[in-house]
Parts: structure tokens; sequence; C-alpha cells
């Protein structure tokens, strides 16, 4: 199993940014994948989760700002987040199946002026 993030970086707040997963080494289309993070001295927090029919979810403190996506022909999976705010600084993961899932090294998102 391999998951690599990227499209990280230092934002503005109401910037955007577009996270991208690379996936491989399991059936990616049957999967439910999630999008998590984890900011400084806090735990792993569950941002947004696409099941494979492409049926979405998303945490409160995202709702309406970050919008998940799939294709399933790629094995990608995307967040993109607009509206960004300071306190959505963190390091963002993609997760297979549930928080606690496999998931890769990350991407640091750091939104500051």
């Amino acid at each position: 199993v391999q998951l690599v993030e990227s499209g990280g970086g230092l934002v503005q707040p109401g910037g955007s940014l577009r996270l991208s997963c690379a996936a491989s080494g399991f059936t990616f289309s049957r999967s439910t994948m999630i999008w998590a993070r984890q900011a400084p001295g806090k735990g792993l927090e569950w941002v947004s989760k696409i099941y494979n029919d492409g049926s979405t979810y998303y945490g409160d403190s995202v709702k309406g700002r970050f919008t998940i996506s799939r294709d399933n022909a790629k094995n990608w999976v995307y967040l993109q987040m607009n509206s960004l705010k300071p306190e959505d600084t963190a390091v963002y993961y993609c997760v297979i199946g549930r928080l606690g899932g496999s998931r890769g090294k990350g991407t640091q998102v750091t939104v500051s002026s």
C-alpha cells in the first residue's frame, strides 16, 4: 500500500489549495478514502470522506469550504480547499477506509499572513 500526498504549502487566509493523493497497492476503486489532518499538539482529525460510489461527507469545520473528489481510473483522491483559515494549518493525510487506517506521510498546509 502506498499513499503519496502533495499540494500543500503556505497560503494567506482566504486563499485556496488543492491537495492530491496518489494511491497504489490496493483496490482503490472499492475503498473509502479519507482526508484527515493533524495540527501541532493535537490529535488526528477527520476532515472529509468519499465512498467508492462518490458520496461525500465533511467535518463541520470545513463544510462549505472544502470539496473532496476522486478519480477511480487513475487512483487519485483530491481535496479542494477554499476560504482557508489559520485554524486549517496542519499536516494533511490521505487515509484508507477509517481514521486509523493506512496513510501517507502527509503534506503541510500553513495558512498565515
